[in-house]
């Protein structure tokens, strides 16, 4: 990709890519508060200009003002210098879903998904990621070794998704195959992208013959009164947003169950760190850390800096968590308050994640861990803990593997 003229705001920006970019994302994020304060220049691929908003004040500022901070990316003062393969057009490239509706049209799409989501009985939504982290878990319980990153975290969330959408159980071993490979990297994630809307089109066709209690059923069904189109990429929504994120805090959290004294002491098979770790991972090593992000509407002054129409604004939300105006110098982040609902990991506002989202995403991240401890009470890490890598990315947090060794168990 050629680069372009950088803006005179954007001289001395922080290249906000590269294989050592996301080394140690804590250090970035306190060193580029430090220098340059809560809203800081930076440049994207391609040395494209953005804006990078490391303070809390000022994410929970864009997220609530949607009017000024507008989620419509064709707002994008730097669409004529993009190409369209551009490494982060998934992140910025406009698609007719909920994710890049406004004003009504997002009351609209989004209050359709959250009555949809709203409909899942919370009981059998237990009993469900127990059965399939159970299944999981039969598939390698006899081996005495696993690794918990591939073969449970990253495939419960769309074992579930698949069985919430009412997809029949045969078809659910290929459905979560092709997500994996959709959110790779390698030349296929296209191929199966398209595999994944097809079969969804499919699902939504199946669904107007004979509807259930399931999701896509539900919105089919519901007032707001969506075509076929929009429930279907609202469909892949819901499952991107619910797989990789998810996914990722299961793992955290484990690897923060194996890693940290606090937590390492209640493993045997006990729940009670369970809900405090999880809400740990989501202060320190939350699974999205950065979000692309919001375009302003107007100029305006944010964090000291002047801010365009048209600029696209990276919402720090790793960074907001850790701003010392929330999390002081020393402080113990969440440990003692497992309630606590303050940080930015679910974004905020009204395009923040739907009510109930980040309630069905605990009871899954929070079943799937206790259902494994149960299963492997003595589970504990095959390698030392500083040979964990986490994968380089400055976009989602999470492990390329946690290797776990065990006392091997008969299936269940």
């Amino acid at each position: 990709m050629t680069t372009l003229g950088i803006p005179p705001t954007h001289h001395d920006a922080v290249r906000f890519y590269g294989p050592d970019i996301a080394t140690d994302p804590d250090e970035l994020y306190h060193g580029l508060r430090q220098r340059q304060g809560p809203v800081v220049p930076i440049l994207l691929d391609g040395d494209v200009p953005a804006w990078f908003v490391t303070g809390y004040r000022e994410v929970h500022q864009i997220t609530s003002n949607p009017d000024l901070f507008a989620r419509d990316s064709r707002r994008w003062r730097e669409w004529p210098r993009i190409p369209d393969d551009w490494p982060l057009m998934p992140y910025v490239g406009w698609t007719p879903s909920v994710m890049f509706a406004e004003g009504a049209e997002h009351h609209r799409r989004a209050g359709a998904i959250g009555d949809a989501l709203d409909g899942i009985d919370r009981t059998e939504l237990t009993s469900l990621c127990a059965r399939a982290a159970d299944r999981l878990i039969d598939e390698f319980a006899g081996d005495g070794t696993a690794d918990l990153v591939s073969q449970f975290a990253a495939q419960v969330p769309a074992h579930v998704v698949a069985a919430l959408y009412g997809l029949p159980a045969a078809d659910i071993p290929v459905l979560v195959a092709d997500i994996a490979e959709s959110l790779d990297v390698g030349e296929t994630a296209v191929q199966a992208h398209q595999r994944i809307h097809a079969r969804m089109q499919q699902l939504v066709k199946d669904k107007h013959a004979q509807p259930g209690h399931d999701v896509p059923s539900r919105l089919l069904g519901h007032a707001a009164q969506l075509t076929d189109d929009e429930v279907v990429i609202d469909l892949l929504v819901v499952m991107a947003a619910a797989q990789a994120p998810t996914g990722n805090w299961i793992g955290n959290a484990l690897r923060l169950m194996l890693v940290d004294d606090q937590f390492s002491l209640e493993l045997q098979g006990g729940r009670s760190s369970v809900s405090q770790a999880l809400n740990e991972v989501l202060w320190r090593q939350t699974p999205t850390q950065n979000f692309i992000g919001r375009w302003a509407a107007h100029d305006c002054d944010l964090g000291g800096q002047r801010i365009h129409r048209g600029d696209l604004l990276v919402l720090g939300l790793a960074a907001a968590n850790a701003d010392p105006h929330v999390q002081p110098t020393g402080s113990a982040y969440s440990a003692d308050n497992t309630d606590n609902r303050a940080h930015m990991s679910f974004g905020h506002g009204e395009h923040g994640c739907p009510f109930p989202a980040p309630e069905l995403a605990e009871i899954i991240a929070k079943t799937s861990v206790e259902v494994l401890l149960d299963r492997l009470p003595d589970v504990d890490l095959s390698v030392p803990a500083d040979e964990l890598q986490w994968r380089p990315s400055v976009w989602m947090r999470g492990l390329f593997a946690l290797p776990v060794v065990f006392t091997p168990t008969a299936a269940q």
